[in-house]
């Protein structure tokens, strides 16, 4: 007998709720907390019917119902085949706009370059929301497990974590929908100790390994992938006379290459405008984050592709720049990318 949509709910709702709370689901819970608009009795038929098609058990008598292997199993194909997809196909998606990208921002900073006679600098997007979209596990060897998250944005990252003990392929399964129920939505800083134990609870054996998942994903999302910074201009800034003395062109030439520590622009540029709400900054002289750069003015500004997803913008010349020419340049350039990516 093939499960209808109602039942699929039910079940749904009875298997998340027995992996919140440990407890067998009765029918009043199921009405109370899902959205079929069903009464108790008729939830109590359809409880009946997924029991005897054992895909959940009452443990004892007049108590509610819990999740059989067969349910879990159900669950989590389906759950796992929809994601799995999602997956499969944000990573094509992301491909694909990464190299369109790529070549957009590498235009956008010899456009810059060009227009002011400057030296310019773009970075790469980065994804500041680190909630926690999708986490799944699989198993590489007995003792190995991937764990593959999915971050609000939809980046994905992986890690390979080391267990103890061999876990099966149903094991896998439902460690899958356990941290999937407990952890979807939540940002690094909700994870915190008592989740981590009710969790532990649940696992039932398995505490250790849950462990380990929650340290890899505690890992994925705190690292900082390399910054891409994209830069253009950078023999602009040997025509102006008062940067040309051979130990400051060189210094310049091998920060504008090297690109290390235009990292810091960034970080500065995040967060004096997270204090100040002002897209655009400017510093002059001895303000500059980057040493190499006391002699010159820095002009940045923040570009947004989408909520959370930001990259920095940044011209490099004299002090005596022509500062309204550049943020001139700067809003129009931030004007063109919003409208480009609001059109996508």
């Amino acid at each position: 007998m093939e499960l209808d949509e109602r039942k699929i709910k039910i079940l749904n709702s009875i298997i998340q709720t027995y992996l919140i709370t440990g407890e067998p689901v009765g029918s009043r819970t199921i009405s109370k907390y899902t959205d079929l608009n069903l009464s108790s009795a008729t939830i109590r038929n359809e409880m009946s019917d997924l029991e005897d098609l054992g895909y959940i058990v009452q443990p004892h008598t007049s108590a509610g119902r819990i999740p059989s292997d067969k349910g879990y199993r159900f669950y989590v194909d389906n759950l796992m085949k929809e994601k799995i997809a999602e997956v499969d196909e944000m990573k094509d998606v992301l491909i694909e706009k990464a190299d369109k990208l790529d070549h957009l921002l590498k235009h956008v900073a010899k456009l810059l370059a060009t227009n002011t006679n400057y030296a310019t600098m773009i970075s790469a997007p980065q994804y500041k929301r680190n909630k926690l979209k999708f986490i799944q596990l699989s198993r590489v060897e007995d003792n190995q497990l991937l764990v593959v998250v999915m971050l609000e944005g939809n980046v994905i990252k992986n890690r390979l974590i080391e267990v103890d003990e061999r876990v099966s392929e149903d094991e896998v399964a439902k460690l899958n929908i356990l941290i999937n129920t407990f952890l979807q939505g939540l940002n690094l800083q909700e994870i915190n100790m008592e989740l981590i134990q009710r969790m532990k609870v649940q696992a039932e054996g398995y505490g250790q390994i849950i462990g380990h998942i929650i340290d890899a994903i505690a890992v994925v999302i705190q690292e900082e992938d390399d910054l891409e910074i994209y830069t253009s201009g950078t023999t602009n800034l040997l025509k102006y006379p008062e940067l040309g003395d051979r130990e400051k062109a060189s210094e310049l030439l091998y920060t504008m290459e090297e690109k290390k520590a235009l990292s810091e622009l960034i970080v500065d540029q995040e967060d004096s405008g997270e204090e100040n709400k002002n897209p655009i900054q400017i510093y002059i002289g001895s303000e500059s984050p980057v040493s190499t750069m006391k002699d010159c003015s820095i002009v940045t500004a923040t570009y947004e592709l989408e909520e959370g997803v930001q990259g920095t913008i940044g011209i490099i010349g004299p002090k005596r720049m022509d500062y309204k020419k550049v943020v001139g340049n700067l809003q129009t350039m931030m004007n063109q990318l919003d409208d480009i990516f609001k059109k996508k």
